[in-house]
């Protein structure tokens, strides 16, 4: 298309929809603009759309602004909206104003220190001369004078360098770079403003990547390890000397030039701190930008960067400990950093930071807390000097409390630590952000500290306080929510007045069980009703009233489902099977065979073995199921063949299982007996087979072999060989396995009829007998478990 041939523009702007802004407060009005060259006869010559955009901050709007009025003012003023969608405009704006304000990323950015502020001017830099990149060879010759003239050459040396377009060209002249080097070695410990002003134009240089390069090539980074190393000691030296002026004051109060001496030394004193912070915080910062390097940092671990940083946490100018902390916070990822930083109890010095009035320093300080709270010696020391109300408190605070959450998660992991939680304000702190927490999943770090806080008794009655449970229950069946019911489930575990208010929501439970449903909520709604050892609970009404009896059978089928859901089915049964009904309605369902079936299956699996011998357990205690177990299956003799597992937890419910079924049934009891009676002597007739096949070793007896003792017959036949006690067994041999029905050794504790009757009438759970226990498993275990041994853990 010839440019003459167009002689018309025609421009057409279409409004489109309005919505909110994600962030700000604003409206953003879509329209689209359209335009059309015509030609002479008015024939459209060229045409083109394009989709825009207009965003209308509403920076006034606050929570007593009038809604109508603005409403108005927005539509006069904005063309591109109509009249006829005031309305629409009102609602938004209303939607806007009641909004809870979130920080937009831009915002979040800016309140997240990305790196210390680069070092102010000090004396030394102040000088009235502006320097100019024609006269730098005038400056170079002033580094050949005295002192004060070289602390004037660098200063200006400096100007140059702290404008980055100068750098390339100070680059090439070596001249001026090795000459600011020499004098740096040479003269570092003549004038601190001296070696602060060097120090600086090679920090200049150190902020870009590309000039690493020269700083390694004259060895700038070691010459400020050894300065930092020389001035930390210094230091020391003066803190001693300003000590002992104290205490002579002290001791004679009523001289007045002591007192006049030691206040001259104070002022003395802090001026020299002052000038070598300076000199530390550039020192510092050269290296820091060094580091990006891992193998520069690597060199710098070695000659002990980490114990001069932790020591220098001890000052109090918020900008060098803000760079120091930067520092310790890179260095830390890395096990050997951490190791010597808890070595040099960092903890107690960064425990005086928190809280502090310097937000960038309390940010960054929560920080390297964070990584150090990975270790768990770390996570004890944090406890031991009193961090964890301090960080409760900033769980309020908008800036802090994902970081100050995060370290407390870690610190909950410890059970040790979860009951010095409730002393605390953190539970109504994390109950109120639960719930106020919109209708969408909530943040990880907050759901995950709720669910190990409630794996605590006290917290979990902390959490039911008022109607923290009846929330959280009707929260997490609205949501579907598979963490937050893993933290109902946690709660549910614990015994006393806490379980009894699950009555209330049995049927809510029972009716998320199902097909239709999330697998992960599936499984934490029935290990929550797992846990519901309540006695007045009516079990046989819940299976009926939600049909779960076909769900639970089918899921036992291997394969049917993930482990994780057949394996809480299997916890389920048992709890049920505690109710004597409940245990026959499952026995005619056929789930002892299943359950036999899933055994077989998943024998290598301890959990699971577990599991189903405590349903077995629970089910020989009623007259029905025990004959269906006894006389139609060959679960006894499953449990005899598990008697001698290398478990502990298996050998305890298996014991106690086998001792309800020889006391109902005397050919299994004799089968029982013998096994028991063989193993318990075992490891003894094991040792004299070994002497007999050993023919080359001396005797253990003197001169007489033991072969005469072994030659004929079964060697459990001769009694004579056996161990014997007084009272218990006869010193003439005259003994079988039938002793055993009044005496007999469970895991390694005699029980039966004998003087030492303490332990009678409880069970291998170390609980009255008439009231079974659940056995430990894999994702909960009971804090008052004791320790059981037998002899099949030898």
């Amino acid at each position: 298309m010839q440019t003459e041939d167009a002689r018309y523009l025609k421009r057409k702007v279409k409004g489109g929809n309005i919505d909110v802004h994600p962030t700000e407060k604003a409206l953003v009005v879509q329209y689209e603009v359209e335009a059309t060259i015509l030609g002479e006869t008015g024939d459209t010559m060229l045409g083109e759309r394009k989709e825009c955009q207009k965003i209308i901050r509403l920076k006034s709007l606050n929570a007593n602004t009038d809604i109508a009025s603005l409403a108005r003012k927005v539509v006069e003023e904005c063309k591109l909206i109509h009249v006829s969608k005031l309305g629409e405009v009102e609602q938004l704006l209303y939607y806007l104003q009641n909004r809870r304000h979130t920080p937009s990323s831009r915002e979040k950015k800016e309140k997240k220190p990305s790196k210390p502020k680069d070092p102010p001017s000090f004396e030394g830099m102040e000088i009235d001369e502006v320097a100019n990149i024609n006269d730098i060879d005038d400056y170079v010759e002033l580094l050949y004078e005295d002192i004060p003239e070289k602390v004037r050459g660098s200063a200006l040396i400096l100007q140059l360098a702290r404008n980055p377009d100068n750098l390339e060209e100070l680059l090439q002249n070596e001249t001026a770079l090795g000459a600011l080097a020499r004098v740096l070695r040479e003269d570092w410990k003549q004038s601190v403003e001296l070696a602060t002003t060097i120090i600086y134009v090679f920090f200049c240089f150190s902020s870009f990547s590309q000039f690493h390069g020269l700083i390694t090539h004259y060895k700038i980074g070691a010459l400020c390890m050894n300065i930092i190393d020389h001035e930390l000691k210094r230091y020391d030296l003066w803190q001693d000397e300003l000590l002992k002026k104290k205490k002579a004051c002290e001791e004679g109060s009523d001289n007045q030039n002591l007192k006049k001496e030691y206040e001259k030394a104070y002022k003395k004193y802090q001026g020299l701190v002052i000038k070598q912070e300076q000199l530390l915080r550039v020192a510092l910062y050269l290296l820091l930008n060094l580091a990006e390097d891992t193998r520069t940092e690597l060199k710098m671990r070695n000659k002990n960067i980490v114990h001069m940083l932790v020591k220098t946490l001890e000052r109090e100018n918020f900008e060098l400990l803000i760079l120091v902390t930067s520092f310790l916070k890179k260095l830390s990822i890395f096990m050997e950093n951490k190791n010597d930083m808890a070595e040099m109890d960092i903890i107690e010095k960064l425990a005086k930071l928190v809280p502090c009035d310097h937000e960038d320093l309390l940010n960054i300080t929560l920080r390297l807390l964070l990584n150090l709270s990975f270790d768990t010696g770390l996570r004890n020391k944090m406890v031991q000097v009193g961090l964890l109300p301090k960080l409760t408190t900033l769980i309020g605070n908008e800036n802090h409390k994902q970081i100050a959450m995060c370290i407390l998660y870690h610190i909950s992991m410890d059970d040790r630590f979860k009951s010095m939680f409730a002393y605390t304000d953190c539970i109504p702190q994390l109950m109120k952000m639960l719930f106020e927490c919109a209708e969408e999943r909530m943040e990880a770090e907050l759901i995950s500290f709720c669910i190990n806080l409630a794996a605590n008794k006290r917290n979990a009655q902390l959490v039911c306080e008022g109607n923290g449970l009846k929330m959280l229950m009707k929260r997490a069946l609205k949501l579907k929510d598979p963490l937050l019911m893993k933290m109902i489930r946690n709660i549910s575990q614990h015994d006393g007045p806490t379980k009894n208010l699950f009555i209330d929501y049995v049927g809510d439970l029972a009716a998320q069980i199902g097909q239709d449903e999330e697998e992960e909520f599936v499984i934490e709604c029935l290990g929550t009703l797992a846990n519901l050892t309540i006695s007045d609970l009516d079990w046989e009404l819940v299976l009926k009233e939600y049909n779960l009896v076909p769900y639970l059978k089918d899921r036992l089928k291997p394969g049917s489902a993930e482990d994780d859901l057949i394996l809480e089915v299997v916890i389920m049964i048992g709890t049920v099977s505690m109710d004597d009904s409940c245990a026959a309605m499952l026995a005619k369902s056929g789930i002892i065979p299943a359950l036999i079936e899933l055994l077989n299956a998943q024998q290598e699996d301890d959990e699971f073995v577990c599991q189903i011998v405590y349903v077995f357990y629970q089910m020989v205690f009623h007259q029905a199921t025990r004959d269906v177990i006894i006389k139609e299956t060959q679960a006894p003799a499953y449990l005899i063949d598990l008697m001698h597992d290398k478990n502990a937890e298996i050998r305890k419910v298996c014991d106690n299982t086998l001792d309800i079924i020889a006391e109902y049934d005397e050919e299994w009891a004799k089968k029982i007996q013998s096994e028991k009676f063989r193993w318990h002597n075992s490891q003894w007739l094991e040792m004299v087979e070994n002497r007999q096949m050993d023919e080359a070793e001396p005797f253990m007896y003197g001169d007489d072999g033991i072969e005469p003792f072994i030659h004929e017959g079964d060697i459990l036949e001769r009694p004579d060989l056996f161990y014997s006690a007084d009272g218990i067994i006869p010193s003439d041999g005259a003994i079988s396995p039938e002793f055993f029905n009044d005496f007999h050794v469970q895991n390694g504790d005699m029980v039966g009829q004998h003087p030492f009757t303490s332990s009678m009438g409880v069970d291998g759970f170390g609980q009255a007998s008439n009231v079974p226990g659940r056995p430990a498993t894999a994702y909960g275990y009971r804090p008052d478990e004791q320790f059981y041994y037998g002899y099949g853990s030898r």
